[in-house]
């Protein structure tokens, strides 16, 4: 039985605040804005994969994506974050990589959204004035052996031993491959990257 593959693409989250540290008063608005992942869908693999995967963690820096964006946290490449809120109030702080706060690592910095790797899993960025500043290009910080709960408007760590309704736990990350079918037991899923060429292998519980 063939398994399966996801993507994460998405959605808007947008909510106006007054900045303290960029504004003298509330007379204009910095914006943060985020595309979360978004199940695009499940797609059944039918086809083993032709390519040789390796067992390693994938490189996760996209090319030339090293700066030029200025955003309203102090957060580096390799940092993690912990991202959260709803359409209405969208929330970002730092956090430290694998802890239970953390639910997304920056992998690029970017003047403005559109210039992040088009298979990051989430996209950050703050408006001033309607003009963007800046943006932080986002992947899920993925834990081999640990777990992410996946159904809220962001993943967030989960307890291996209570399942939600979207648990998830990762068993190993492939480079080189997009095909799930690469991924060894227990796997039943994968999320793929395609720009990339990896795939982070996972058991749904």
């Amino acid at each position: 039985m063939p398994l399966l593959r996801r993507t994460l693409r998405g959605a808007t989250l947008a909510v106006s605040v007054c900045t303290a540290l960029l504004l003298v008063s509330c007379g204009s608005d910095v914006t943060p804005r985020a595309i979360p992942a978004d199940d695009d869908g499940v797609i059944t693999s039918s086809s083993p994969s032709t390519s040789s995967p390796s067992t390693s963690k994938p490189k996760s820096t996209p090319p030339n994506q090293d700066g030029d964006g200025d955003v309203d946290i102090d957060v580096e490449i390799g940092e993690c974050v912990e991202l959260g809120g709803t359409a209405t109030d969208a929330t970002i702080d730092n956090s430290t990589c694998g802890s239970p706060e953390s639910n997304y690592k920056v992998i690029a910095k970017a003047p403005t959204n559109l210039d992040c790797i088009a298979d990051a899993d989430q996209t950050y960025y703050e408006l001033f004035a309607d003009i963007e500043q800046g943006a932080l290009c986002l992947d899920i910080d993925w834990v081999v052996d640990g777990c992410m709960e996946m159904s809220g408007e962001n993943p967030q760590r989960a307890d291996c031993d209570t399942v939600g309704r979207q648990t998830v736990k990762v068993t190993e990350f492939l480079d080189g491959t997009t095909d799930p079918n690469d991924c060894a037991d227990p796997a039943t899923s994968g999320y793929y990257h395609t720009e990339r060429n990896f795939i982070v292998c996972v058991e749904d519980l």
